[in-house]
């Protein structure tokens, strides 16, 4: 049995930061990725977001015992846990974009485009962001 508390608490988003920041910084800053970006079209976006929601929930309710989504408080319907997680993934990796520059030193082009670019970089990053969250969140 694990010792620690399985209830949501602010604690648990500031280890997701922590975790979610770590696996994100390589990521943001690796020239392959927003050329990878690119050349995604909304499909593509689209698989990753459910790649993310995947791994977010399986991490957080199927992997850990503990925890019981129906017993978490909610927002909308979704676990306040979940919710965190995923601001956390996406959030880690577009701060850290805009902070180190990568948008402008990686792209080129109208607003428009640079900005849809990072949109879809950062759909990318934020698959190895929710494994840094997640892990940060069930381990401590």
């Amino acid at each position: 049995m694990s010792r620690r508390n399985p209830r949501y608490a602010l604690t648990d988003t500031a280890q997701q930061v922590v975790g979610g920041f770590l696996l994100a910084g390589p990521f943001v800053v690796t020239e392959e990725v927003w050329t990878l970006a690119g050349n995604m079209g909304l499909s593509h976006v689209a698989l990753t977001v459910a790649i993310v929601f995947a791994i977010g929930y399986g991490a957080l309710y199927k992997a850990d015992d503990d925890r019981d989504p129906d017993r978490e408080a909610e927002v909308a319907g979704v676990p306040v846990r979940f919710v965190s997680l995923m601001l956390v993934s996406y959030g880690s990796v577009f701060v850290l974009a805009v902070a180190l520059t990568a948008p402008t030193t990686f792209l080129s082009g109208p607003f428009e485009t640079v900005a849809a670019t990072t949109m879809r970089a950062v759909s990318v990053g934020a698959i190895f962001s929710v494994v840094g969250a997640a892990t940060a969140d069930s381990v401590f």
